[in-house]
């Protein structure tokens, strides 16, 4: 049960680097309508009618607002905040079962976890897909980021075995491929 909640919360974590809101909204549904998940204080708050309405909203600004290119890049820096507090919250609020975790350091893997992942989109893939499309490949691809990130956050709350199989797979190809880019440096 442990180690299934750790890989709940990084998965929920990581997919708040694409979206601060849809992890947190399906949390809150989860918590609010299913068995799946149990949040305890004050975490629960995600579960609260009016909190899950906010994220509706929030997540329709979100998704409005990363399909547009200017806008996108404006709103890229400011979720440069908020989505790894977003992935701190959600990374807290599920790692909540795991008594050995202290709260802060639960809040501290969050937030890198998220501010990981909005730097490498925010900072290398959006400007790259903005530069080679001139625009164009903007809403597409905020598209399958906003559905990577409601399919990774559903798969990291039922099948969080998963996820946690994907994370080491997905690192182990960044070590293979930092250790290659090195050694191609070197000759």
């Amino acid at each position: 049960m442990e180690l299934s909640g750790i890989f709940t919360a990084f998965g929920l974590s990581a997919s708040a680097g694409l979206n601060a809101y849809i992890p947190l909204l399906i949390v809150g549904l989860a918590a609010r309508y299913t068995n799946l998940l149990h949040l305890s204080s004050p975490w629960d708050t995600l579960a609260n009618p009016w909190i899950l309405l906010m994220l509706c909203i929030l997540v329709i600004i979100e998704m409005l607002a990363d399909t547009t290119p200017i806008v996108n890049h404006i709103n890229d820096v400011v979720q440069t905040v908020i989505r790894p507090a977003a992935g701190a919250i959600a990374f807290a609020a599920n790692a909540n079962i795991i008594s050995d975790v202290h709260p802060a350091i639960a809040l501290g893997m969050g937030l890198l976890v998220a501010g990981t992942v909005h730097v490498a989109k925010a900072g290398a893939l959006r400007p790259a897909v903005t530069a080679t499309t001139a625009g164009a490949g903007n809403v597409p691809v905020s598209m399958a980021e906003d559905i990577t990130s409601a399919m990774l956050s559903i798969v990291a709350i039922v099948l969080p075995i998963l996820v946690g199989t994907l994370l080491i797979v997905a690192g182990a190809f960044i070590i293979y491929w930092l250790y290659r880019r090195a050694n191609r440096a070197t000759t």
